[in-house]
């Protein structure tokens, strides 16, 4: 295995802002490496001990919806290049499922997350902090059509639950880690400039 420990890139930015588009240009541009995706949201916390209409009310823009110190468990072990169990989410159950997938350890790993530069343990186990800056309108205007295609939901619930949830979260606990982000990408996905940049720095690393 390599003798260097592997670099953690934390990806950041609100629901729809297109953390998952910059995630994804990175992981495409480094095909021959060995190079893995960690997402925050699969370690949303077990809930299986609450009644179901209990788990319906959960707020998962909150950073208390996430089991963030078995993420930082887990990535201590991967730093060691050890495999760990990664949970998988249930969205329907609401709750943690019974599977898990075994995520080998890499040499690179993307760690993205809507709340993922809000913990100091998270983000000093990070070289590159990163955080996709996009307009509220576009965002809403994202989440609108993904919720609708992708998660048969209502164009009614979509608005309520961000005018209620998603905006006010945002705002409170997601918008003020940009704070701490060594790079600022507006516009996801699109800014083929920002992604340029952050994957010569990682190519940077990888060759020192």
């Amino acid at each position: 295995m390599a003798n260097h420990r592997p670099i953690i890139i934390g990806v950041a930015g609100g629901s729809g802002s297109g953390k998952t588009s910059v995630s994804h240009a990175i992981l495409d541009h480094f095909p021959n490496h060995s190079i893995m995706m960690l997402e925050h949201d699969s370690y949303y916390k077990d809930q299986s001990e609450l009644p179901f209409k209990e788990r319906l009310k959960t707020n998962y823009d909150h950073p208390f919806a996430f089991d963030t110190d078995l993420l930082i468990d887990h990535l201590h072990k991967l730093l060691q290049y050890q495999s760990v169990p990664k949970p998988v989410y249930d969205y329907v159950a609401h709750t943690r499922s019974e599977k898990i997938e075994i995520q080998e350890p890499k040499e690179v790993i993307i760690l993205e997350g809507i709340l993922i530069l809000a913990d100091k343990r998270l983000r000093d186990l990070m070289d590159i902090k990163v955080f996709v800056d996009t307009d509220d309108d576009i965002r809403i205007i994202r989440r609108i059509k993904r919720d609708i295609e992708e998660r048969g939901r209502t164009l009614d619930s979509v608005i309520n639950q961000y005018l209620n949830v998603v905006k006010p979260m945002y705002h409170q606990f997601i918008e003020p880690t940009k704070r701490y982000a060594d790079v600022v990408v507006p516009e996801g996905g699109q800014n083929h400039v920002a992604i340029d940049l952050i994957n010569t720095k990682i190519s940077t690393i990888l060759e020192n």
